[in-house]
């Protein structure tokens, strides 16, 4: 199973104690993925449009618990107008009065997530998003995830209006809001295993650039020394920089720290450093 999926499965056992916020997670439920049918005595009939078991089952027990509406039962009278005027056009946002309380937003982007949500693997990279049918329902989910501080944005993609978040902290935030507290830790775990690993990385990095770096430099200078020598001799050098060219030659593999020691008297990283310049300036009027 996917990371994404292990949240839905999780989700799905979760439910809420308090009737509105059932009432509002099932508002989602139906608004995303569920639809209304008639008989053909009027009564209405209340489906769900899913390839996910788990969710179907989310949907048929909030029902249950909320209406006592069994999955096999056509509602009449003032009890089908009362659902019809509590969850009005499935294809339209959620009535905001379902929404008042953060409990029932809580469970509102619950019952979202499991019909339109999904995330990548935490392990590869950050990505939680919500895909909408309609931009109306995006700007609801939008609304109701800045009103927790998370921010989160919409982008066309095809025909659909995706809501997504991509800061690793704000998903956390969000698992935690719809009280996924067993994927959040899995997610938390995950995201400090990849970033110890990127600051290793980073790390290694670094210092095989700096390794490169003075072992390009040090051929440099063995090379310009050599030419000195070869051309010229170390005999029209100063004698600070005649000794300087001999021990770049005896130590090729050393650091200007080091090189600095095996000089009499020693001297310092600036002070080597200085003298290789010069050696350098000498070789390239040669070449000149």
């Amino acid at each position: 199973m996917s990371f994404s999926s292990d949240v839905k499965e999780e989700l799905t056992r979760h439910m809420g104690s308090a009737r509105h916020c059932q009432i509002a997670e099932l508002a989602a439920v139906l608004h995303y993925g569920g639809q209304f049918g008639q008989t053909e005595d009027n009564g209405l009939i209340i489906g769900f449009q899913t390839e996910n078991p788990a969710v179907l089952r989310k949907g048929f027990t909030l029902l249950k618990k909320t209406y006592n509406i069994e999955n096999v039962m056509a509602i009449y009278g003032d009890e089908k107008q009362s659902i019809l005027a509590k969850f009005g056009d499935l294809a339209g946002p959620v009535n905001p009065l379902l929404l008042k309380s953060a409990c029932c937003k809580r469970a509102f982007l619950r019952g979202a997530f499991l019909c339109i949500g999904s995330m990548s693997d935490p392990s590869k990279s950050y990505h939680l998003e919500f895909v909408c049918v309609k931009l109306a329902q995006a700007m609801q989910l939008q609304e109701i995830l800045t009103g927790f501080s998370i921010e989160a944005k919409i982008v066309r993609r095809k025909k659909y209006y995706v809501v997504y978040v991509k800061e690793g902290s704000a998903i956390v935030e969000l698992l935690g809001i719809m009280e996924a507290h067993v994927s959040l830790m899995s997610f938390e775990n995950l995201r400090i295993l990849k970033e110890m690993r990127n600051s290793i990385n980073r790390r290694v990095n670094c210092e095989a650039a700096n390794i490169s770096k003075t072992v390009n430099a040090s051929t440099k200078q063995v090379e310009d020394i050599i030419l000195i020598r070869d051309t010229c001799g170390f005999g029209r050098l100063p004698e600070h920089l005649r000794q300087m060219a001999e021990v770049r030659l005896e130590h090729p593999d050393a650091t200007l720290k080091e090189l600095g020691e095996f000089l009499n008297p020693p001297v310092g990283k600036s002070g080597v450093n200085h003298r290789l310049r010069k050696l350098s300036e000498f070789a390239d009027e040669i070449r000149a």
